[in-house]
């Protein structure tokens, strides 16, 4: 049985087995640290019995203005990755349900948000299951896969969201996401 505690800064020596997947968008060490010293109650780890990291998630409570008075303050998913060996365990499932209930209750976010590259088919259908949709496509979100036409990578993001308890009329959803086009420039 594994076990879903929280991220600590050590967790950085011995994440490779996650961190090399190729779906998985890497950050350097300081990264790491600013969400933990910033939001270690939205960062946490996956670890098997023998200590192995298996998944992480990275959150962060995002949103301008006072939270108490913003439809835009929100939980934000940064990272989430489970290592190959380890997927289909719902691992994924229980990391994204400890950082909405955080967003939820110790936040008091809106919705929790997401991007996830529009090629990535499986990931889509996970965070459909798990009751996200797509609010709009974001156009040259990715700059990671090389050069496109034009010079330029033209790998589109879906901004996805959940609404939260906050949200009981669902404003920050909508259900013609897939239709809405954007620029990575007009992405806060």
């Amino acid at each position: 049985m594994s076990v879903l505690r929280s991220f600590r800064a050590t967790d950085m020596f011995t994440y490779n087995n996650i961190n090399l997947d190729v779906w998985t968008e890497t950050y350097n060490p300081g990264f790491y640290l600013g969400y933990l010293s910033r939001w270690p109650d939205l960062c946490c780890v996956q670890e098997s019995p023998r200590g192995r990291m298996m998944g992480y998630v990275l959150g962060k409570a995002e949103g301008s203005g006072k939270p108490e008075a913003n439809t835009e303050w929100h939980g934000h998913v940064t990272a989430i990755s489970v290592a190959p060996e380890y997927r289909r365990l719902s691992l994924a499932r229980k990391m994204m349900t400890l950082l909405e209930m955080v967003s939820d209750q110790s936040y008091r976010g809106y919705f929790v948000d997401l991007y996830v590259r529009c090629t990535n088919t499986s990931a889509i259908e996970m965070y459909e299951g798990l009751g996200y949709s797509v609010y709009r496509r974001v156009r040259e979100y990715y700059g990671s896969l090389g050069v496109g036409k034009g010079g330029k990578d033209e790998e589109d993001a879906f901004d996805m969201r959940k609404p939260l308890s906050r949200d009981p009329g669902r404003r920050s959803v909508r259900p013609n996401g897939r239709d809405m086009l954007v620029s990575a420039h007009d992405v806060p």
